[in-house]
């Protein structure tokens, strides 16, 4: 199991943290775009380090097209010797249209003729330069040698896609390399509905498990004493509150029967409850969506409940927690 880290935005910071990143040992680091565009503190990473791998987790695919996302991609992938991950999500229709101001509409099958238009658009750098390619959300006819980089050395890049619905599931298998597990994620949906889904899509490439990536960015609770593991259970908590208000996610709870506290949940985020939602989430979810462990006791436990169906993990903290105590971890992951 490879273990990742992570990188905000700080222009000041991201030289010095991409290079401890990878001096401590991490296999990659994700840039999230949230408050920022990750893309561009991937860039800085990369002209730090030698060797971590560099993911967006996630860049948001509807606010952008396919060809701008394949050209980011394609510079990302020179910049970095070979060494970047493109990690998509569709996010949700609020975002895009509200945020974005962008279309959406049949986000899985809208996700499916994206992705494939950024590999035709790779093909064609690749190859003759000729791009014709016809769907029914994206259109790309046109590629003059100007605007042509050609081939990139380095080979393509992975993309990774974000999903937690089994249509989404099976894209990601079916035309991407793997899937980012939402950390809104059960060990028991991720077993049950996720992988299936994910074989599904698969077979339809005739691609096998093994030909398929699986990050996931899983819920750790954890401290240097109780009182700090008390603190990180009560910031989880509020964590899996604010994903389970979300409808989209909802059949993560209706899998274990608490599907009615999602309908409760939404309608407390409309209402501005965030601190009583997290009180909802009792200690039998915390255990369900996170690994509640003592640091020392935590590589063991990730890599009991997913060493064997998870290819990346990183730690999904909302809650601070010293970088250099998660960077000892890493031998004891390499260890269980």
């Amino acid at each position: 199991m490879k273990v990742d880290g992570g990188i905000g935005f700080n222009a000041s910071d991201i030289p010095a943290l991409a290079r401890q990143a990878e001096e401590s040992g991490y296999d990659g680091i994700w840039a999230a775009e949230t408050s920022h565009d990750p893309f561009l503190s991937l860039a800085v990473a990369a002209a730090s380090t030698e060797r971590i791998q560099l993911g967006t987790g996630i860049a948001v695919a509807f606010a952008r097209n396919p060809m701008n996302l394949a050209m980011l991609s394609n510079d990302l992938q020179e910049l970095s010797e070979g060494r970047f991950i493109l990690g998509l999500g569709s996010q949700i229709k609020a975002h895009i249209t509200r945020r974005f101001s962008m279309p959406w509409s049949h986000p899985a099958a809208r996700m499916r003729e994206l992705i494939l238009a950024i590999r035709a658009i790779w093909e064609a750098w690749a190859d003759d330069g000729k791009l014709d390619f016809r769907g029914d959300f994206y259109t790309h006819t046109l590629m003059t040698p100007f605007f042509n980089p050609g081939p990139n050395k380095f080979g393509n890049p992975k993309i990774l896609l974000a999903a937690v619905g089994e249509l989404m599931t099976e894209v990601a298998g079916e035309v991407a390399d793997g899937i980012i597990v939402h950390g809104f994620t059960t060990e028991r949906y991720l077993r049950e509905v996720t992988l299936p889904a994910l074989d599904r899509g698969g077979a339809k490439a005739q691609k096998a498990r093994t030909d398929l990536e699986v990050s996931y960015p899983g819920f750790v609770v954890t401290g240097e004493n109780e009182e700090a593991m008390a603190a990180a259970a009560v910031a989880t908590k509020a964590q899996i509150a604010f994903y389970g208000s979300t409808l989209a996610y909802r059949p993560v709870l209706e899998l274990h029967g608490w599907g009615d506290l999602g309908g409760e949940l939404n309608s407390m985020s409309k209402r501005g409850e965030w601190v009583a939602m997290g009180e909802l989430i009792d200690d039998e979810m915390l255990e369900a969506f996170a690994v509640v462990a003592p640091l020392d006791e935590v590589p063991a436990r990730v890599v009991a409940r997913f060493g064997d169906i998870v290819d990346r993990f990183s730690f999904y903290t909302p809650y601070h927690v010293d970088p250099e105590r998660f960077a000892e971890l890493l031998a004891g992951f390499k260890s269980a």
